[in-house]
């Protein structure tokens, strides 16, 4: 008997139709097809876990319908069937959550057995099946999902994710994939709710023990010092995405505190400083995790300098430059506003606080504009023909000039 080929569309792509947003990708699901009949149909085959094809024309994934069966820890422990005689009710079954295991056959009929549309109206992130508890991966997707709608989790799903925490599963989880999902989550509108809900189910210790450590440790702050760090980071976020959709900014405004999680003790004496004692912690959960190095950068410079920021009106001219220089912001104005945007999360992290005035941020950046501002070739020039011409003098003079431009705001500000 020959089976009836049938294309339905699946996944994201329903749930976001439901929820009236643009579905940027769309993906398919063919149901009673085999590799063979999709080759000799034009499509291209990629990847060798699964039959997965694209259409050549659109670009678009078609995933022939399958089931799988856990043969090992981990998220690619999987054996799959993939056979013509799948049917579609098998294939959403095997879906992580109920919003995304819907499908809208060719006549836009959507086909929904489990309960999706309305955990969508619901506000309800929850677990398809039990087959949730095979895949690690569904946590951090759970926790993103989350973040992304501002969901909350069903209480049953967190019980399975805490059993999957329990039961080591969680641990099968390699560095790339938990970047890959922490970098969507930073993107999201609330990416601080992706932190709280690994938090609720214990896997933040397991996957960003650095932030997890946060939690319970007193914030050393003039203004709220009874606040817990750990919450503190998580409104710091929540400031931070309220201020720039930029992931880099995002990364840094969860690591700015990370020395405060180590006493004096743990921390090198060359170290020591809860600014200066979240460097190493940042270097080593950015190689652990493959962050890109233009995340470590600011990262690294939010740490260790953004007590000076909420100095700046306090700081000599002199240490003003340095920090410029050292955070990289001195010639590049994004950078700048990355890093202002960055304190100003900081400020605002602590309940009463977030719509408070940071006025520090708007003296940085006119500071920054005024020492960039300097024409650092103009100078070079002068220096040739007056005869002072080594890259020691040359450099000294664009320092002196840039200085000079620094202290000029701050008389303003005095004026």
């Amino acid at each position: 008997m020959t089976s009836v080929v049938q294309t339905y569309l699946v996944g994201g792509a329903v749930r976001d139709r439901l929820l009236g947003v643009d579905a940027p990708d769309r993906d398919w699901v063919v149901v009673g097809s085999t590799p063979e009949k999709m080759i000799d149909q034009g499509f291209e085959p990629v990847g060798k876990d699964f039959p997965v094809f694209i259409n050549k024309g659109t670009g678009e994934e078609y995933a022939l319908a399958r089931t799988e069966r856990k043969t090992a820890k981990g998220y690619q422990g999987f054996k799959f069937n993939a056979s013509p005689e799948i049917t579609l009710e098998q294939d959403l079954e095997r879906r992580d959550l109920t919003i995304n295991a819907m499908a809208q056959n060719a006549d836009g009929e959507v086909i929904d057995l489990h309960g999706g549309q309305q955990d969508l109206a619901d506000g309800i992130i929850r677990h398809v099946s039990d087959a949730f508890l095979e895949d690690p991966v569904r946590i951090l997707r759970a926790a993103r999902f989350a973040a992304r709608f501002g969901f909350s989790i069903a209480p049953e799903t967190l019980e399975l994710m805490k059993a999957m925490v329990s039961n080591g599963e969680v641990d099968a989880l390699v560095p790339e994939r938990v970047w890959a999902e922490m970098k969507k989550a930073l993107i999201t509108d609330a990416p601080q709710i992706f932190f709280q809900v690994l938090r609720d189910c214990g896997a933040l210790a397991r996957v960003l023990p650095e932030v997890d450590d946060l939690f319970g440790v007193p914030q050393t702050a003039k203004y709220h010092p009874e606040i817990d760090t750990g919450i503190h980071t998580l409104m710091v976020i929540e400031q931070a995405a309220l201020l720039s959709d930029d992931p880099i900014m995002r990364f840094a405004a969860l690591t700015h505190d990370l020395g405060k999680a180590k006493t004096p003790e743990d921390i090198l004496p060359s170290h020591r400083g809860h600014e200066l004692g979240g460097l190493p912690i940042i270097r080593d959960l950015c190689e652990r995790l493959r962050v890109p190095k233009k995340y470590l950068s600011l990262a690294l410079a939010v740490s260790e300098y953004h007590l000076h920021m909420h100095k700046m009106f306090e700081l000599r001219p002199q240490t003003v430059l340095k920090m410029l220089e050292k955070t990289r912001c001195l010639l590049d104005d994004d950078r700048a506003k990355q890093f202002a945007q960055c304190c100003i999360a900081d400020a605002r992290g602590r309940t009463g606080f977030e719509d408070r005035d940071y006025d520090q941020a708007d003296l940085f950046l006119k500071f920054q504009q005024a020492a960039k501002n300097v024409n650092a070739s103009e100078i070079a020039k002068a220096c040739v023909t007056k005869g002072d011409a080594s890259g020691e003098q040359i450099q000294a003079a664009i320092h002196d000039a840039r200085l000079l431009q620094i202290k000029l705001v701050q008389s303003n500000l005095r004026a």
